[in-house]
């Protein structure tokens, strides 16, 4: 066997022998591969097809690829390349391939590439085949192409292809005729009967019943049987096919194969002539199935779905011609059904039909019945199919039918504007409406429903017009007055496209459209017999210009009035140009006849003015007045209505203006004439409506007529206005509530126009007052306690109406005026009240809303009068006084709102001329003040507009006054304040008006407001209290009836005050006190004393405010100045005593430290002053001039003239925030000094600087208070340093010496100052002596100052033996002198004053010997500084001894000072081990720091020293002091017990001898001693207690005697002193009698010597 390879790489020729290497390499393909037999197969079709073959071996080559075909079965690329070859093989010779058919297949059909390719064959036409052939062919298919299906239920898709190709072909020969059945060998019988037959075994062998490609081959195969089958054979199977093919479309086969075989089917029969009984009978179900079929939707996308649809509409044409009668009601049957889609294919079909159907009159009448239930259904997704079937029938003229009017008028809603409608529906209904006569198109446009479909109407009306017009053929309608019920008369149609124009851009094209139409038809008009013929050229002018308007404009930017009135000119134009009563008589009808039944507003109020254009171009008087009746009467029941008929009324007057207004009076004469009134034939419920409807015409008519009046009607309003007085009086009507509103309603109509017309004003209106007089009437009867009507509403917009029409009102009729509509509106029950007195929610809010118009109706009356008489505007604000106070909300708020307007109209007026006067300012500024602290916010809201309104007209007032003057005026000031700024801010408003207020009015305000502060209402009363303050604190000094001021305030002071109203009226009264200090303050000192809570409060608010401080305390001081500097009298002054009550309340604040720091120096020493001047006085006991309360349940304390004025003195320091001073004098007992005559310099002195505290310590106000205080004060002492009155010289003395402590203050002075000290000094006055002298110590603290005083020194030592304190201040100068002194001289000085001060330290006073044991301490630490010498040191050891002795004093202070002495003294001498001993003395341990100190005395060996210092002691022995003497003693005793008497020399010796000797003659005469001395110090206590009884003189009673219990305590002091002495004498005694003891023993020997007596000891 030969390989593939070597069949694919031989030489391929035509010869057989490579066809047998092909067929052998075929026969054994199994055992080759697939690509080799690929490869061999696509070979062997490239061969057949380029070669021509044998018919041998073309034989040869088909057995052997049908052998491979049925062995093999290729699948894919393999069969595909075997049908190919199978193809082309029959291409060469067919008969070959085909007959293969005919081999033995065993009940099996023969392979698929065989059946396809001989169906190919066959639909292949040009076969190179003779024709004997090509019948054997065809025989031979047909045979075995019935032969396989009977074989089998199914066939596959190759073998369709066989059958179908067969019959299409053998249909297409037998087309030919019958030369070709020669040709074919087979008659058209045998050919029918094959193709019946096959027919009958699809049928009986096969289950055609599936939707799949079988069933749709079968169908196109049944198709063509049907033109092939015997026509009586067909009509036969037409039940069998009919339910087949209703199964197949239960199956959902494809619409198409359904279609195209019913198509087939009818066509078949059609050609027959005669479909059968069988057909008949099925014509339900095979219209039913192609019904269905056309349902389908077509896809252009999708051919079958296109031709689906194409067929069914031709089988319904074959059907047609079968059985017409029996198709129709069929079709129409699908017309009347509820489904949409059956209707649109039914619709379909009768169009594809009708041009078949014969046009008989029923076919016509139910044609137009189906068509008519169409509409009614009108479902949607029919809509376009219907027009397109209604234009079908209206080219058939059916719109010409009874019935057609049904569809036009539904071809009309359709084409409405207004509907969504797609483009091609209004297309479809334009070409249906141009079908349509022109005469009744036009008559179907105007017609009011179809209102809607106007633009498209009289498009398609104006273009046939203008068509005919073109033609030459002018569509005339002057028919139309000829037969007007049939079509529209001429009048309707211009007032109805007149009217249309009136909203041009309605619908988009309205008014374009109406003026196209009424152009297109002009010739019309113009050729009527009855219209002139100018009227065409009037239009042909002017329709042309509105159309070019339309254009060059749009809905926003059209002026609609200038439209209007253009399409009146128009229209009137038009009628002028017609030129025809009778014309003009019927348009007037038509007019008339439209306003009665036309709905829209705006057009109806069009048609009233079209009405009154078109009687106006009457000159018929007669019809005038009749068609004016006839508008009369019309309906009126509306007000547009009204309006309507009276601006009719006002168009004729233009022309016609006497018998209007006789038609009126005629008219009017059913309101009064009982007889002659048609009213009272009414129904009663009816009668007073209708009155006021025909009085609101009438009053309507005439105020539309005085707008449209160029003057005329004025000479006929008095008598109108008599007329409607008239009316009222002898009305035929009871006269109630709702009678009165129609007729005050219709009223204000007319008052309204006539007072808006300027000239009115230029008339008189004598019955103007009557009507003003009666509506007052009726304003006074309407009810105070509800506002159930709008009467007073009513009658006061009337009165406002008639506002500047003369004669104007009398200044009484105002006031009249004025006060009646304020009772009756202001008095008025609240909203509140009103609403719960209705009876619903709607009533409620209707109730507030009638009372709101009723206010601002009052409002706007004031204003009225305002501007007839602006100078009146304060007589309107007085009369709301009532309102403004009333003590209930609602009225006060509702009189606030009309002053805000009366005041808030005026500042907006042009007129501010200086006539606008304002008397009464003060009472107005202080009534809104005190309303805009209202409880109430809106008043106060109300108020602070009111308030800046005035204050802007004064102001404006002003500037031009100030203008008028040539003054400048500083322009913005009305910008400082606003209403906002006057809201809740009384100050404010007192602020921005003071500068406006004459004294009176200044005055009358603050007495006005001062009746406001016992207000109940706390709000108010506080406003008047801060209104009167702020008044005081601008314009205070322009008061004038103060007296009278403050006696209100006083009195109601003392009424029970709201805390904070009282408060702000305590600060009011301070602001006139400090604006009228010389007024007020006298009269509030001369109240009786002690002053009650009220006073106090006033004086303690005088310290709160600054300059009222200051103003009140210069007139006080002024008044303790003036006093106290006259001749002191016997009885004590009232008022200085007054003046201190003052001031204690007013320094008690925290408020007032600025003030008294200003006053401050002046201020203390006016009080001090007035002290001294006090505590001199012969006060009555228990006086009592001030009373403090104390705190929550304690008592008050009560102050007589002394102790107020001394806590004044406290209050000045702490009121000037010098506090310290207040504590350092509580400390130092500096109060009790100054409460003292005796002592109250020296507490002057003290509380200003304390000269007993070291200098490097100064305290009192020279420390506390700043040098430009003290220097205030000073300048303020110098000049009273020698005053006549002794008060002021004594207290300018003290403060002047004791202020030179400050360096600033001494050098300020210069030389001048020594001068005065030492001047006082010589005084014989022991307090001159003592301040002049404490001046001279404080000079010496200064540098430079000690080193002139120095100078001084021996006049300063000879008063070392003055009176103590003289001493005392003579001790403290020389020690500053020394201190502060520079250079070796104060060695000098101190050397030289030693003898004088050394006795000093053992001075039996103690203020004596403490001053100089200190000054003592001072001086040696000062010379410590030098270097003392031995001169010096001399005399430093002089003052031991003193001491020593001063050291066992029981005085603690008197042993501090020694120790601080004795410690210096032990610096300056260097005994640096007794120092720390000296300085930690105490009195519990001075006896035994004695002890300690004789000891060192002794074991330091210094003989000589310890010699000095007892004969130095034993001078002490002698001393009058018997503390001294016990004291030398107890030293000499202490020293002695340590001496070792070897160490002594025998001098001395001799001189204790003798002392010892003196003292044993002492003690053997001790009892005389004692009787002695005791004597003496009897006399030395009288002359203490005589001291002490001039020291205690500040408490001595106003007698002048001594109370028992001062008497008493000198008597215990005396035995005190008594027990002092024996008890130190006694210690004497026990002291020298155990030295003498221990001298007697001791073991050392005397030398005996004469003893002797010092002539000292004798």
């Amino acid at each position: 066997m030969v390989g593939s390879s070597d069949i694919t790489d031989r030489e391929w020729g035509i010869s057989g022998k490579n066809i047998e290497d092909i067929m052998e390499a075929l026969q054994v393909a199994d055992q080759l591969s697939t690509d080799n037999v690929l490869q061999t197969l696509k070979l062997l079709k490239v061969k057949i097809l380029n070669n021509k073959m044998a018919t041998s071996l073309c034989q040869k080559v088909t057995d052997t690829i049908v052998d491979y075909l049925r062995t093999m079965k290729p699948q894919g690329e393999l069969e595909e390349l075997c049908t190919g070859i199978l193809t082309a093989l029959g291409f060469q010779s067919p008969g070959i391939v085909i007959f293969k058919l005919w081999d033995r297949w065993h009940n099996n059909l023969p392979p698929n590439c065989l059946l396809i390719a001989v169906g190919r064959l066959i639909f292949f036409q040009g076969c190179p085949d003779s024709e004997g052939r090509a019948r054997i062919r065809n025989q031979a298919s047909w045979t075995q192409s019935i032969k396989f299906p009977a074989l089998r239920l199914g066939c596959s898709p190759p073998w369709h292809t066989v059958l179908k190709a067969l019959v299409i072909s053998v249909r297409k020969h037998l087309d030919l005729g019958t030369k070709e059945d020669e040709i074919m060998d087979i008659t058209q019988e045998a050919a029918s009967l094959k193709a019946y037959l096959t027919l009958r075994l699809l049928f009986n062998r096969w289950s055609l019943k599936s939707n799949n490609k079988v069933t749709e081959q079968a169908l196109v195969i049944t198709g063509h049987l049907f033109f092939l089958m015997p026509p009586s054979k067909l009509k036969n199977q037409v039940n069998r096919l009919t339910r087949w093919l209703m199964t197949l479309i239960s199956a959902k086969v494809v619409p198409f194969y359904i279609s195209q075989c019913i198509c087939q089917l009818t066509e078949a029969l059609a050609l027959s002539g005669y479909g059968g009984i069988n057909l008949e009978s099925q014509l339900e179900n095979i219209i039913g199935m192609l019904f269905e079929q056309l349902s389908e939707t077509v896809k252009d996308s999708d051919s079958l779905s296109v031709q689906n649809h194409s067929l069914a509409l031709r089988s319904f044409y074959n059907l047609i011609q079968l059985y017409n009668d029996q198709v129709i009601p069929l079709i129409r049957k699908n017309m009347q059904t509820s489904d949409p889609a059956k209707i649109v294919s039914a619709l379909q079909v009768f169009m594809h039909v009708f041009q078949e159907v014969p046009q008989t009159e029923q076919l016509q009448s139910e044609v137009m019945h189906s068509v008519i239930i169409m509409i009614q259904e009108d479902l949607k997704p029919v809509q376009k199919a219907l027009l397109n079937f209604i234009e079908m029938l209206g080219q058939h003229d059916y719109l010409a039918l009874p019935q057609g009017n049904f569809i036009i008028n539904y071809v009309i809603r359709l084409s409405e504007s207004d509907c969504s409608n797609e483009e091609d529906i209004q297309i479809l209904c334009s070409k249906i409406l141009q079908m349509v006569s022109l005469p009744k198109l036009i008559t179907l446009a105007c017609q009011p429903s179809n209102t809607l479909a106007f633009v498209l109407l009289s498009k398609t009306a104006t273009k046939m017009a203008l068509r005919a017009r073109s033609r030459g053929q002018v569509p005339y309608l002057s028919s139309f007055h000829l037969s007007p019920t049939q079509f529209i008369s001429p009048q309707k149609l211009l007032t109805h496209l007149v009217v249309l124009s009136v909203k041009p851009y309605r619908e988009g094209e309205f008014g374009v459209s109406s003026l196209r139409l009424l152009y297109a038809l002009h010739p019309i008009t113009s050729l009527h017999p009855i219209i002139n013929s100018s009227v065409g050229q009037l239009w042909m002018k002017k329709i042309p210009q509105m159309l070019q308007i339309l254009d060059d404009h749009t809905e926003k930017n059209l002026n609609q009035e200038e439209w209007e009135d253009r399409l009146l000119q128009f229209s009137s134009q038009s009628l002028v140009a017609i030129d025809d009563d009778s014309w003009l008589e019927q348009l007037i009808k038509v007019v008339l006849e439209r306003i009665n039944y036309f709905s829209d507003d705006e057009e109806k109020a069009f048609l009233y003015k079209f009405f009154g254009f078109t009687l106006r171009t009457s000159r018929n008087m007669k019809l005038i007045k009749m068609m004016i009746s006839s508008i009369l009467q019309t309906v009126h029941e509306e007000l547009q209505e009204r309006e309507g008929i009276a601006v009719a009324l006002s168009i004729v007057s233009m022309k016609h203006l006497k018998i209007v207004l006789d038609q009126l009076q005629v008219y009017s004469a059913v309101l009064t004439d009982k007889d002659s009134s048609f009213i009272l034939k009414l129904m009663k419920e009816h009668q007073r409506r209708e009155w006021g409807l025909v009085c609101n015409i009438i009053y309507l008519s005439y105020s539309k007529i005085i707008l449209e009046s160029k003057g005329d009607i004025f000479t006929h309003l008095d008598g109108i206005l008599a007329m409607v007085l008239q009316h009222y009086h002898n009305c035929i009507m009871e006269k109630d509530k709702n009678l009165k509103l129609e007729y005050l309603d219709a009223l204000t109509k007319l008052t309204n126009i006539l007072s808006s017309h300027p000239m009115a004003f230029q008339f008189k209106f004598p019955q103007k007052l009557e009507i003003v007089t009666f509506m007052m009437e009726l304003i006074r009867e309407e009810p105070l306690n509800s506002i159930s009507s709008s009467i007073r509403l009513k009658a006061m917009n009337i009165i406002i109406d008639f506002r500047k029409l003369h004669p104007l009102m009398e200044l009484e009729e105002r006031t009249e005026l004025l006060r009646t509509c304020y009772k009756s509106v202001l008095c008025l029950p609240s909203t509140e009240v009103l609403q719960k007195e209705a009876s619903s929610l709607q009533e409620a809010q209707a109730t507030v809303d009638l009372f709101r118009e009723t206010l601002q109706s009052l409002l706007r009356l004031m204003e009225t009068l305002i501007v007839e008489m602006p100078s009146r505007i304060q007589h309107c604000l007085e009369l709301l006084d009532t309102w403004l106070n009333s003590q209930k909300d609602n009225e006060r708020e509702r009189a606030m709102w009309c002053a805000a307007r009366i005041l808030g109209f005026t500042a907006k007026m042009n007129n501010f001329g200086m006539d606008i006067e304002f008397s009464r300012l003060g009472r107005l500024v202080r009534l809104l003040a005190l309303r805009c602290q209202d409880p109430v916010d809106n008043i106060c809201f109300l108020s602070a507009q009111a308030v800046y309104s005035l204050y802007c007209i004064l102001l404006l007032q002003k500037q031009m006054g100030r203008k008028k003057q040539g003054l400048w005026e500083e322009e913005g000031k009305n910008e400082v304040y606003s209403a906002n700024v006057f809201y809740n801010n009384t100050f404010e408003i007192a602020k921005a008006f003071a500068e406006y207020f004459t004294k009176m009015q200044l005055t009358t305000l603050v007495l006005t407001a001062m009746e406001g502060l016992t207000d109940s209402r706390a709000k108010v009363s506080l406003a008047a209290a801060q209104l009167m303050s702020a008044v005081m604190k601008e314009r205070g000094r322009d008061m004038i009836k103060i007296e009278e001021v403050v006696e209100g305030i006083l009195e109601r002071l003392n009424s029970q005050l709201e805390p904070n109203t009282k408060e702000e009226t305590v600060r009011a009264m301070c602001l006139l006190a400090g604006n009228n200090t010389h007024t007020v303050v006298p009269m509030l000192l001369n109240k009786t004393l002690p002053w009650d809570r009220t006073n106090l409060a006033l004086w303690k608010a005088f310290g709160n405010q600054r300059e009222t401080t200051i103003s009140v305390l210069q007139l006080l001081i002024g008044i303790l100045e003036r006093l106290h500097s006259k001749e002191e009298t016997k009885e004590m002054a009232f008022q200085p005593v007054a003046v201190t009550c003052a001031l204690y309340e007013m320094l008690s604040g925290s408020l007032c430290q600025e003030a008294v720091q200003e006053l401050y120096p002046r201020l203390l020493l006016a009080i001090l002053c007035h002290l001294y001047w006090v505590i001199e006085q012969n006060v009555p006991q228990k006086m009592v001039v001030y009373s403090k309360e104390g705190g929550p349940g304690s008592k008050s304390k009560p102050f007589d003239p002394t102790s107020c004025a001394l806590e004044v003195v406290k209050l000045v320091f702490s009121a000037a925030a010098y506090d310290g001073v207040v504590v350092y004098g509580d400390q130092h007992c500096c109060w009790d000094l100054l409460s003292c005559p005796r002592f109250y310099y020296i507490g002057i002195m003290d509380l200003t600087s304390n000269s007993w505290l070291p200098v490097f310590h100064p305290s009192g106000i020279v420390k506390t208070c700043e040098p430009a205080i003290l220097h205030r004060i000073l300048n303020l002492v110098r000049s009273l340093l020698y005053s006549s009155s002794y008060h002021w010289k004594i207290l300018a003395r003290a403060f002047y010496a004791q202020l030179l402590w400050h360096r600033s203050v001494a050098q300020t002075l210069g030389q001048d100052l020594l001068v005065n000290l030492i001047k006082w000094v010589k005084e014989p006055n022991l307090i001159m002596k003592e301040v002049g002298l404490r001046g001279i110590s404080n000079l010496a603290l200064h540098p430079g100052q000690a080193e002139s005083l120095k100078g001084q020194v021996p006049f300063l030592k000879d008063l070392l033996k003055n009176e103590a304190r003289v001493t005392v201040q003579a001790v403290k100068s020389l020690r500053n002198i020394i201190c502060h002194g520079k250079g070796e001289d104060i060695k000098v000085v101190f050397c030289s004053i030693s003898k004088q001060l050394c006795p000093l330290i053992n001075d039996e006073r103690d203020q004596v010997k403490i001053s100089a044991t200190s000054a003592l301490s001072h001086m040696l630490r000062h010379i410590d500084k030098f270097k003392p010498r031995l001169t010096t040191r001399r005399e430093i050891y002089t003052f031991l001894v003193p001491l020593l002795l001063s050291i066992q004093d029981n005085n603690t202070e008197v042993v501090k000072a020694c120790g601080r002495a004795l410690t210096e003294w032990t610096n300056v001498i260097g005994w640096s081990s007794l120092t720390q001993t000296f300085r930690h003395i105490t009195l519990s341990d001075h006896i035994q720091v004695l002890e300690e100190t004789c000891k060192y005395l002794v074991n330091t060996s210094k003989t000589q020293l310890v010699g000095d210092l007892l004969f130095q002691s034993f001078g002490f022995l002698k001393s009058s002091q018997s503390f001294l003497r016990a004291a030398a003693i107890n030293f000499i005793a202490l020293t002695v017990k340590k001496l070792n008497m070897s160490q002594i020399h025998e001098d001395d010796v001799e001189l204790l001898q003798n002392g010892l000797l003196a003292i044993s003659i002492f003690i053997v005469n001790k009892a005389y001693f004692l009787i002695l001395r005791q004597d003496d110090f009897h006399l030395s206590f009288w002359g203490l207690g005589i001291n002490l009884s001039d020291r205690a003189s500040s408490e001595v009673s106003p007698s002048g005697k001594v109370s028992n219990d001062k008497r008493e305590g000198s008597r215990t002091a005396w035995h005190l002193v008594s027990n002092l002495f024996f008890s130190h004498f006694h210690t004497c005694w026990m002291k020298f009698s155990g030295l003498i003891h221990y001298m007697a023993h001791s073991d050392f020997r005397l030398e005996q010597k004469k003893v002797g007596v010092n002539n000292g000891w004798q």
